[in-house]
């Protein structure tokens, strides 16, 4: 029987993935052709979903972007036999977009069926669960250490150094949670982990409970993420009935419960504290820390709270070693980093490669330049909160260092491109808008400060008291940097002053005179 390989994940059912489906087994049926269709989650390259994989003996023949007009004439050129045809793509991993990267966390992901159990075993699925039962809580953490991981968000925090925290903390109940309320502009890496192998996720979150000895885990998942939440659903129960969840993992002894909630769809919710309080029933607001949700957490348990590709990273670390995920990456900054370009980009998508790539070569060998042909001029990394970074900046390596040295953060590895078209003011001025929206309200220099900053920045653009607006600008910028609570007040003059300086023109200053 022919297998065909047809994406299940949101991007492709958007472009009618689920159409192109019906219309091919309608089609195969007509002309007496069996085929066996898997629904498995997308391969990353956007720009030519609807994808159609043949499994051949040549291996996996890709076709796209295919429309629902496009299916008789693939079926009558030998297209489910991997012949030529016009959207005839050949092996997708062989393509340079694919080729080319580091598929570490994202192995499996547009490979198999992402709810069958057996799919995830027969490719590698579990094994690191398997060694992380027979190594003591204090070995596990230490392999993670080890690996280098930091936390794939916002601060890259030192994922071993947190786990560890918990560890050592005395408490009859711990907790593992998993921040997946992804909100961040031109970010989907989780969603489409959660989609495409949600098994990876269940058996890091596993493996974390057996570090630190906590017996339950929740996904705090995105409200706007339905398909996730099926697909975890369906992949938590099947764990559950053969074993891999309950309370005897395996036959261990070893017991970890796990369940998703739904998020409250605030945007502020995607911070681990406003994220507990949520998680306890009360309205999503940001704690004082200290204490650290590593000692004082869920129910005031010690609670490691990481996202979904930190710990969708962690089975291959306990399955293939510390120092073999440390091999990958430069500096501080080891193992891969899953990223996902969007905005006016021609490949819009997703690829995992090892840290120490640039920003141009992502931009342009990966992306292909901007969509419309015109020359990029800004990009944004890291979420709504990122700075924005001028084509001078393009050479800066993906390096939580170095891009902390030119003032901005890789954050959630999402990076959303500008042509020469875009309007900077316009832009900074949204940023404070966003805030405005988004602040949970408890500090006064976000919630009020946000404000301010949106009439400031209308001001200047309008020519009303330019300079001295613009200095006042910088001051609010500096107090909510200093004086909020979290990072959604701390941050949201990052991509602010990052357009004042770097593209002080679409403000009406000019510089020379401002200098002189």
């Amino acid at each position: 029987m022919i297998r065909v390989f047809i994406s299940r994940d949101s991007t492709a059912l958007s472009l009618g993935a689920n159409q192109i489906a019906d219309a091919l087994q309608k089609e195969a049926a007509a002309k007496g052709l069996e085929i066996e269709l898997v629904r498995n989650g997308s391969r990353g390259l956007f720009w030519l979903e609807p994808l159609i994989e043949v499994e051949t003996q040549s291996g996996r023949i890709a076709y796209g972007p295919v429309q629902t007009s496009d299916i008789a004439t693939l079926i009558d050129a030998g297209a489910l036999q991997g012949q030529q045809h016009p959207l005839y793509l050949g092996d997708i991993e062989s393509l340079p977009y694919f080729k080319d990267q580091n598929r570490l966390t994202f192995a499996r992901v547009g490979i198999i069926d992402p709810v069958s159990l057996d799919d995830y075993l027969a490719h590698e699925g579990y094994k690191g669960l398997q060694n992380a039962l027979n190594l003591a809580p204090e070995d596990i953490v230490q392999e993670v250490t080890d690996s280098g991981l930091r936390g794939r968000g916002g601060a890259a925090f030192p994922t071993g150094i947190k786990w560890n925290t918990v560890l050592n903390a005395p408490a009859e109940q711990k907790y593992i949670v998993c921040n997946a309320d992804e909100g961040d502009s031109g970010t989907f890496s989780d969603r489409m982990i959660m989609e495409g192998d949600p098994f990876v996720l269940i058996e890091g979150m596993t493996i974390a409970g057996l570090a630190v000895g906590a017996t339950h885990g929740y996904i705090y998942l995105r409200i706007e993420y339905p398909h996730a939440h099926i697909a975890l659903n369906q992949a938590i129960q099947a764990a559950f009935e053969n074993g891999f969840l309950g309370d005897d993992i395996l036959g261990s002894g070893k017991a970890f419960h796990l369940e998703v909630r739904r998020g409250a769809g605030a945007y502020i919710c995607g911070e681990e504290t406003s994220l507990l309080e949520s998680l306890e029933g009360k309205r999503g607001l940001v704690r004082f820390k200290p204490p650290l949700p590593a000692i004082v957490g869920l129910f005031g348990q010690p609670t490691v709270v990481n996202n979904v590709i930190s710990l969708a990273s962690v089975p291959i670390i306990l399955d293939k070693g510390g120092e073999y995920y440390r091999d990958y990456g430069i500096g501080r900054s080891r193992g891969t980093l899953p990223l996902q370009l969007a905005g006016n980009i021609k490949h819009g998508g997703l690829f995992e490669v090892a840290f120490g790539i640039t920003l141009r070569e992502i931009l342009y060998d990966y992306g292909g330049g901007s969509a419309s042909g015109r020359p990029i001029r800004a990009v944004q990394v890291g979420g709504p909160l990122g700075a924005y970074l001028p084509e001078s900046q393009f050479d800066t390596a993906l390096d939580y260092e170095a891009f902390s040295a030119i003032g901005a953060a890789l954050g959630h590895g999402g990076i959303v491109a500008h042509d020469d078209t875009v309007d900077m003011a316009e832009m900074a001025r949204y940023a404070m808008e966003f805030c405005v929206e988004e602040s949970c309200g408890k500090c006064t220099p976000c919630r009020i400060g946000s404000i301010r900053g949106v009439e400031v920045i209308e001001r200047i653009v309008k020519d009303i008291e330019k300079d001295k607006n613009t200095i006042l600008l910088r001051d609010l910028c500096d107090t909510m940097i200093h004086g909020s609570l979290c990072a959604m007040g701390g941050l949201t003059p990052a991509p602010v002053l990052s357009a004042l300086n770097y593209f002080p023109e679409d403000f009406g200053i000019n510089i020379d005179t401002d200098a002189a």
